[in-house]
């Protein structure tokens, strides 16, 4: 661990420390903690779609820049109300295995733990948001920025949805970097909003949202939408998970741990 407390290391291995005390002490808690995260995604995935669908009636294609710019909200929630995510988890739990900061197997407890919550806590929430007005069942038709957006997604090649997990990751995991360094909320939050707006917009692949977006999609047409199988959505899910893996965790996590323990002085 670094010495200096104000390093951006030295605060990723706290967090790891707790993530692991609070899973060992209460994994009920910790599982908890993750599918709360879902609860906020799936919260801000159904704004930001909703607000997408009302400016496409102003202007064609201005919903696609409200979708996100909306978007980045979802991890605003979920920074400050303390959730787990699992794509942000992938960049903790692979420095904590390289710098050895907790053993691989709670790494690997943490991780698993929080993805499985993260996806049941996706599907719940979204089935009850299927039962509130702008998501009730035939309130959407085809051409709604939700139905589109899944489809496209599941029309995308394994290549496309693991290329663009990569990038989806750096993004989210820029953020989180990003959020720690940052001393004024004011700043922490506008930082969130327009990073997370980069892959928002640009529609990458980021498997814990996917969760969100196919299950509202799903409940809210009241059944799979086009190009919606069993074997696309598992498809997605591993080849996205992925890519998101390598980029939030390889990428960010492995590659900062591996440059910080290159110098006494230049650590991050």
């Amino acid at each position: 661990m670094a010495e200096n407390q104000d390093t951006l290391i030295y605060n990723i291995d706290k967090s790891i420390k707790k993530k692991a005390d609070l899973i060992e002490s209460n994994f009920f808690a910790y599982a908890i903690r993750a599918a709360m995260a879902s609860v906020y995604l799936a919260i801000g995935l159904a704004i930001s779609a909703y607000v997408a669908d009302k400016l496409n009636h102003i202007v064609d294609g201005l919903g696609k820049f409200g979708y996100g710019l909306m978007f980045g909200w979802c991890l605003v929630m979920i920074l400050y109300m303390n959730a787990e995510l699992g794509t942000s988890n992938m960049m903790y739990m692979t420095s904590a295995v390289h710098r050895k900061v907790i053993p691989t197997k709670t790494a690997l407890k943490i991780l698993a733990t929080c993805i499985f919550f993260n996806f049941v806590g996706a599907v719940i929430v979204c089935f009850l948001l299927s039962y509130t007005q702008p998501y009730q069942v035939g309130h959407l038709d085809e051409h709604s920025y939700l139905i589109q957006a899944t489809t496209a997604k599941l029309m995308k090649t394994p290549l496309t949805q693991f290329v663009e997990g990569i990038f989806a990751n750096i993004v989210v995991n820029i953020a989180v970097f990003i959020s720690m360094r940052m001393k004024d909320d004011a700043g922490r939050v506008i930082s969130l909003i327009f990073i997370i707006f980069i892959f928002a917009f640009l529609g990458f692949e980021h498997v814990i949202a996917n969760f969100s977006t196919f299950s509202l999609a799903f409940f809210a047409n009241g059944g799979a939408v086009e190009g919606m199988t069993v074997m696309s959505v598992l498809t997605n899910f591993l080849f996205s998970g992925l890519g998101n893996f390598v980029g939030g965790g390889i990428l960010i996590g492995f590659l900062y741990s591996w440059l910080s323990n290159k110098s006494k002085l230049y650590v991050d």
